[in-house]
């Protein structure tokens, strides 16, 4: 009887190591991909994922190891020698010109030449056929955080690939995209095509993925078929220890308004932005209310509405604590006791190349740092280090720059910097988006702590099991308008999903709010 030769593997990687001067980002890691097999990559922050990564797709070269690509021992180069090859990739941290359009964007990375308008169709094509809807005539620097990342799926999908990287690929869509998604990633892996899976949401990779290779301080510590585990043993797995439970517990009733928004319309200057139509909310003192939704639908505008990067007309349409500051500056808004975490870590959140210590002088300088004119660096140094220690920031100290942190590392700095302020409020834009799973249940805890000692919160972000875990109300942006707000016990997943495609029931403009005001 004639056995059948094994498959040969489409990605075999061997010992593959990449040490950098303070640590060894990866050390010894084995990893075999199989031909129309979806495959995860789990790890905490700084576990390794991204630099591996960068590797397979040729962005940098191991110090150690092979990698053999479909039987042949191969070199990748670059970038453009792995798109050769077939490998396509999705950073987290996106590679795109800000100062050319969607469409420029993807025709470099695409071989030959192209009529930009004929492949504009095409992009619209890919973007209907997969529901990542993105227009190919924007700027890229006028697209959302979410919108960029759509823009790199589609790039990737139009090179027709034999490995797609997806680094947090659905952070950008709602449960009902996020499953249509998934019947297309299913589709081209029953094609043949194999998937390199990044995801820190570990129900996900449970359903979707059919192996997972779990790292650990640059090892392989590893691996198993996700569908035979739960989230909390993949977590275990990853941490070497369980997650802790948030516990919600409900807010004080009656505490005073400190954030009040009342009749926001806007129009924004950015031709392909989302304008503003009769925003009204409030939140209170001791609760989080959570803002849901599809990213491009007005959070940026919201966002820059509240922090003071876009002053307003009407000065009564956002109060802080009973006082009009629509006219006001950001610093002016701080003053008032506001504190506010943008979706964007590097170059809003942080400067990449001033120091912790530096950067902490951006926001919190109130905080005892300035004295008769003059920077009290000592001050400065102490409350960086007091954040690293409390936020357990794996980092090199108090001089080491921004730029040096993990994605999740540095957003734990700074929601810690903004957190240790004692903030009469606090507005944070995606708070974990891109955490792993530890540093994720970490922050989500510390913004319950902060809650329940009095400060109103608001969140805006695209992971509803966030919104779900520590908001105590939600609502829904949707084409620049908000849906009633609604208690959280008092909805699930699959409504806030529908309304997050602006399909809520009708109520008059102040219905949303009609309760808590």
């Amino acid at each position: 009887m004639q056995t059948q030769a094994p498959a040969t593997p489409r990605l075999l990687i061997k010992g593959a190591r990449k040490a950098y001067p303070a640590v060894v980002a990866n050390d010894g890691i084995d990893l075999t991909v199989m031909p129309g097999e979806i495959h995860a990559v789990l790890g905490e922050n700084g576990a390794g994922k991204s630099t591996l990564m960068k590797i397979i797709y040729g962005v940098i070269r191991p110090d150690e190891g092979e990698l053999h690509w479909e039987g042949l021992r191969v070199s990748v180069a670059n970038p453009a020698q792995a798109r050769a090859l077939g490998i396509g990739m999705v950073f987290q941290h996106f590679s795109l010109f800000e100062t050319l359009t969607v469409v420029q964007n993807v025709a470099l990375a695409l071989p030959g030449k192209f009529d930009l308008a004929s492949l504009a169709t095409r992009i619209e094509e890919v973007s209907e056929r997969y529901g990542l809807p993105v227009d190919p005539r924007r700027l890229v620097h006028a697209l959302s955080v979410g919108e960029r990342q759509r823009v790199e799926i589609i790039r990737c999908l139009l090179q027709n690939p034999k490995l797609l990287i997806l680094d947090e690929p659905t952070s950008v869509l709602t449960p009902q995209a996020v499953r249509k998604l998934f019947e297309t990633l299913r589709q081209l892996a029953a094609e043949g095509c194999s998937i390199l899976y990044i995801s820190h949401k570990l129900d996900e990779i449970q359903e979707l993925c059919h192996t997972a290779t779990v790292l650990r301080g640059g090892k392989v510590t590893g691996t198993c078929t996700p569908s035979l585990e739960t989230p909390q043993t993949m977590a275990r797995m990853m941490i070497g220890e369980d997650l802790p439970v948030c516990h919600h517990g409900e807010p004080e009733d009656g505490g005073e308004v400190r954030l009040r928004i009342e009749g926001l319309s806007h129009a924004t200057e950015d031709p392909f932005g989302t304008h503003l139509k009769n925003i009204n909310l409030t939140v209170r003192s001791g609760e989080i209310l959570g803002i849901a939704g599809v990213s491009g639908n007005g959070q940026q505008e919201l966002l820059k509405a509240i922090s003071g990067e876009e002053p307003l007309t009407d000065r009564r349409a956002i109060q802080i604590c009973g006082v009009p500051v629509g006219r006001l500056s950001p610093a002016g808004r701080r003053s008032l006791g506001m504190c506010f975490v943008p979706e964007e870590r590097l170059g809003r959140g942080a400067v990449p190349r001033l120091t912790l210590t530096e950067n902490i002088l951006l926001t919190a300088y109130r905080k005892g740092m300035l004295f008769a004119g003059l920077i009290r660096f000592g001050v400065a140094k102490r409350f960086a280090e007091d954040c690293i220690a409390r936020f357990d920031v794996k980092c090199g100290g108090a001089g080491s720059e921004a730029k040096s942190l993990s994605g999740g590392n540095l957003q734990k700095f700074i929601v810690g910097r903004e957190i240790m302020q004692n903030p009469k409020v606090l507005v944070l834009a995606q708070p974990t988006w891109g955490v792993d799973v530890g540093a994720a249940s970490f922050i989500r805890r510390s913004l319950l702590e902060l809650r329940n000692s009095g400060t109103a919160i608001l969140v805006i972000s695209e992971e509803l099991d966030e919104l779900f875990e520590i908001c105590d109300r939600l609502t829904v942006i949707a084409k620049g308008s908000l849906s009633p707000t609604i208690v959280t016990s008092e909805t699930g997943v699959e409504e806030i999903g529908i309304w997050m495609s602006g399909l809520w029931p009708s109520s008059e403009a102040s219905e949303g709010d009609s309760h808590v005001a």
